[in-house]
């Protein structure tokens, strides 16, 4: 991506953040930017243009967050048996590197506060709220979490309790890194990770 588009991404999602997506208009995005709307459109069709190149980079970077982290990228399919290959450490590992990811990356950072903003005004953004923040990870870590535990990487338990005691407590530190910041907000997350692990994992990995 060059990078005039990559700038305006940038400053169109800033002020989504800040203002909300309904509120913030083509006007406010070449204002910000200090060009004209005319300009603008040479680039991207309309604001709709501009939401639909920040949810594709975002789906881009979790894949591949994903893959670095050992962990499967895909939804889980019957008789996929990456999900019972992953270790314990991985996947405490992934879900520190996607917290830091959400705090610390500024695009991701003003993504997840825009789609904050705005899940309550809109079933677009409600629906990719939850498949970023809400029931999409719980669901995923539990499908981890039960496949791990017939293949004994966990402990057995309720998969979906194992899940919701894991991300819960990461749900909520979101909210403690705006208000606190990010280093005391991931130091309860590295302690809540370690515990956990200490507690649930068979200690085979």
């Amino acid at each position: 991506m060059g990078e005039t588009k990559e700038n305006m991404l940038r400053t169109a999602l800033r002020l989504f953040a800040r203002q909300g997506y309904e509120a913030t208009s083509i006007s406010d995005i070449a204002a910000e930017l200090g060009m004209t709307k005319s300009a603008l459109y040479k680039h991207y069709a309309g604001k709709q243009a501009i939401f639909d190149a920040i949810v594709a980079r975002m789906a881009g970077q979790d894949a591949e967050r994903a893959q670095e982290n050992g962990v499967p990228a895909e939804e889980y399919a019957e008789g996929d048996e990456s999900y019972g290959r992953t270790t314990a450490r991985d996947t405490a590992g992934y879900a520190r590197a996607q917290f830091v990811y959400w705090t610390q990356d500024a695009f991701a950072a003003d993504f997840r506060r825009m789609l904050t903003l705005e899940q309550y005004r809109s079933g677009e953004m409600s629906a990719l709220y939850h498949a970023y923040l809400g029931a999409g990870p719980l669901e995923y870590i539990q499908d981890l979490f039960r496949e791990g535990m017939e293949q004994g990487v966990w402990k057995r338990d309720d998969p979906a309790q194992a899940a919701l005691a894991f991300y819960a407590p990461m749900h909520l530190l979101y909210a403690v890194a705006d208000a606190r910041g990010e280093e005391a907000a991931l130091a309860l997350l590295d302690e809540h990770l370690k515990r956990f692990v200490e507690e649930r994992a068979n200690g085979n990995d």
